[in-house]
């Protein structure tokens, strides 16, 4: 099974249209695909209707902004979610509602070191204005020469602890899982390894909360998983008894680490989310 469950279209921060990432992803050999743009549903009416135009095998999804402990931002993905479900549509809204003033704080934050017009810019590549993020204003660094590529714009202004970071409250871990759960999804942890500030011990205990709260999965393969760390949340998973995902989280071909559809397939000894997806 060549499922991929978590990827963006242009809805979030993502290159492709819902429809023109269905089509590369199917062009790739995608046997089941999940969109799963940040805080947003709006893509996958127009997913699902080219999913059914290609035979592929499609479940609607998102990827929602927690904020955890110690200021950390966290993402859980939700699979096989009603789109419609009023609940998780109104908490989608609530999370989105921050991110206009987010941006406006962190392009203020930019022009204190002489980053003038940062905002302007990054709205010329948010294709959805509520989805407004750090994405698109690195898109706009590159765009105008000021850095060769987005990760390096991430590390010079927009990572923690740089001049264009800011913070903000997401939702928090329980109502991201009841929210996906209410809507007869099911919680997945998204790249984990990505989650640097926590330590092991911290990470433990995410998943610890996590499964409290209701979530049943943790992505075991992810676009920036080393074949080190897949090893390592494959056996996290065999001890908690969670439910084993794979997905790119591909943006765009100039972004991603690894195109969708591409990323290496789950090791032995799990059982595969997609056992549960209708």
């Amino acid at each position: 099974m060549n499922a991929d469950l978590h990827c963006h279209s242009t809805v979030s921060d993502g290159y492709l249209d819902p429809s023109a990432l269905l089509r590369r992803a199917h062009a790739n050999g995608v046997d089941l695909l999940a969109l799963t743009d940040h805080d947003e549903l709006s893509g996958v009416a127009d997913a699902a209707r080219e999913a059914a135009l290609l035979g592929l095998r499609f479940v609607a999804g998102v990827e929602i902004s927690v904020s955890y402990v110690d200021d950390t931002t966290i993402h859980i993905v939700g699979l096989g979610v009603d789109p419609q479900n009023p609940a998780l549509l109104a908490g989608l809204a609530r999370v989105r509602s921050g991110r206009e003033d987010r941006a406006r704080r962190m392009a203020d934050e930019l022009e204190r070191i002489g980053l003038r017009d940062a905002l302007e810019g990054a709205r010329r590549f948010a294709r959805n204005p509520e989805m407004i993020g750090r994405a698109h204003f690195a898109r706009h660094f590159v765009a105008s020469g000021l850095m060769p590529d987005v990760n390096t714009v991430f590390e010079h202004y927009l990572a923690r602890g740089k001049p264009g970071f800011v913070s903000h409250e997401w939702a928090n871990l329980d109502e991201a899982v009841a929210w996906i759960r209410g809507a007869g999804g099911i919680a997945v942890i998204a790249h984990p390894s990505r989650y640097h500030r926590l330590s092991s011990a911290a990470l433990d205990k995410l998943v610890a909360d996590f499964m409290d709260a209701g979530g049943e999965a943790i992505e075991v393969v992810a676009g920036a998983h080393t074949q080190k760390e897949v090893l390592r949340f494959a056996k996290l998973a065999r001890k908690r008894g969670l439910l084993a995902s794979r997905g790119s989280d591909f943006h765009g071909e100039a972004e991603s680490v690894v195109d969708v559809g591409r990323c290496q397939p789950l090791p032995p000894g799990l059982t595969p989310v997609w056992s549960r997806l209708s």
